[in-house]
């Protein structure tokens, strides 16, 4: 870690001379280590190192953004001069109203020594003991195993200045038989309560109750989709359709629907970087504090989220959901939550008469039909078959083409146990996601495994 006062220092040196109006500088740096495995055995330790700097200046509504990896003072005077030439060489952005104000945003713990001196070896012992209960079982388990730390900051010449140190803790586990396999995952930004022991457990029990699975044909049935499954959809969603860019272009499913019931009153979305029950990041890539801003509220479709330049351009507000500069899908939600409902996810499962539990989903397609939220994906590593209550036994996989917005209209049950979910944004986001009971799940296609 460089730490807090070399990194602001640095860079409030370079902005200070800068020609332009205006200017931001965003740092990234982050520090991972990742230990991967297969057949049971570790096959690769890798250790990545990197920095990031991204200059934003403004030349009266001119805009130039350019970028370097090296933190060498004339690399860095060398990338805002660079940034300074593009601006000048800019179309006016008639929507620009200038850079951030300075604005207090939540002191959130978001990093623990625990997680940064974890070592290769501790995870190596994890991943070695899981494996040895594995083959007693004769079972072999495959996955990742990251830790990381991270720093962002934040500087413009308004006066913005933030900093936030992270780390973050992440495995998944398959766990593999001849005829089956099994999945499980867990994260924690405090390697202390990542849940090894649930992680083994499940995945093996899926592994071994999926053993020898029935083939069954494509048509319509009743789902239950666990934590993950629900979560790589929500991923799809939110960029496809959560955001002020799709919402104000029309390919997003809430335009012109605000106000209007788009799902199930069972379902609540919204979106909180300051809640510490899920990977808490206090401001955007703006600066911006991040607020509270449900989506979608007991069905009811409530807006998208903004960052300065959608929200001048729309006469909104920023609600501190800006990526950085050079990110071309407009604004996201990344720290996601969907509301738990009252019921166990036993109790779910109790209620079904006929159908299928899903453990997650992958090479999901969502640009289908993006204002239908239509998408395609397959399920694996541990697809069951439910008959009277209980689950009887495992089939084999299933390609699922779906609205995720009708099928959300669809729900018959949302589970009050939730897990946190790693997304695409790793140690700054998270999906915090319970099971969800959807009737008439439309799947599509079968394979062969």
């Amino acid at each position: 870690m460089i730490g807090k006062s070399r990194i602001l220092t640095l860079l409030r040196s370079v902005i200070s001379k800068s020609d332009a109006d205006q200017t931001e500088t965003v740092f990234i740096g982050s520090y991972s280590d990742t230990t991967r495995y297969a057949n049971s055995c570790i096959h690769q330790n890798m250790s990545e190192y990197d920095t990031g700097v991204t200059f934003r200046v403004a030349l009266d509504s001119r805009i130039g953004i350019a970028s370097t990896n090296s933190l060498a003072k004339d690399a860095l005077k060398a990338a805002l001069k660079n940034a300074v030439e593009i601006a000048r060489k800019s179309v006016r952005n008639r929507y620009f109203e200038g850079l951030p104000k300075p604005a207090k945003f939540k002191n959130i713990p978001t990093y623990f020594e625990s997680t940064a001196s974890y070592s290769a070896k501790q995870r190596a012992e994890v991943v070695r003991d899981i494996g040895r209960r594995a083959e007693n079982l004769g079972v072999q388990i495959a996955g990742a195993f990251t830790t990381s730390s991270s720093e962002v900051a934040i500087l413009n010449s308004n006066g913005v200045n933030c900093y936030q140190p992270m780390t973050f803790a992440w495995m998944n586990l398959i766990a593999m038989s001849d005829t089956s396999s099994g999945y499980a995952e867990g994260m924690s930004r405090n390697i202390l309560k990542l849940p090894f022991a649930a992680i083994e457990e499940t995945a093996l029990k899926k592994c071994l109750n999926g053993k020898n699975p029935e083939e069954i044909e494509p048509g319509q049935y009743d789902v239950i989709l666990e934590p993950v499954a629900v979560a790589s959809i929500m991923d799809w969603l939110s960029l496809i359709g959560l955001g002020a860019k799709s919402f104000h272009e029309k390919t997003s499913f809430l335009s012109g629907k605000i106000g209007k019931k788009v799902m199930s009153s069972e379902i609540t979305i919204f979106d909180d970087g300051n809640d510490k029950a899920g990977i808490a990041m206090p401001f955007d890539f703006e600066g911006v504090p991040k607020k509270k801003v449900y989506i979608v509220k007991n069905g009811i479709a409530m807006g998208p989220v903004y960052d300065s330049s959608y929200a001048a351009r729309y006469n909104s507000r920023s609600t501190g959901h800006a990526l950085p500069a050079a990110w071309g899908s407009g604004p996201l939600p990344i720290n996601i939550f969907i509301k738990p409902g009252n019921k166990t996810k036993e109790a779910l499962i109790s209620s079904m008469k006929n159908g299928i539990l899903v453990t997650r989903f992958f090479y999901i397609n969502g640009y289908l039909n993006t204002p239908k939220a239509l998408m395609t994906g397959m399920t694996r590593d541990g697809t069951f078959r439910i008959k009277n209550g209980r689950i009887v036994g495992a089939v084999k996989n299933l390609r699922f083409t779906e609205s995720i917005t009708a099928a959300f209209s669809r729900v018959a049950g949302v589970s009050r146990e939730t897990q946190l979910v790693k997304n695409w944004w790793e140690d700054i986001g998270c999906c915090s996601a319970p099971s969800i009971y959807i009737k008439k799940f439309n799947f599509s296609g079968k394979t062969e495994f």
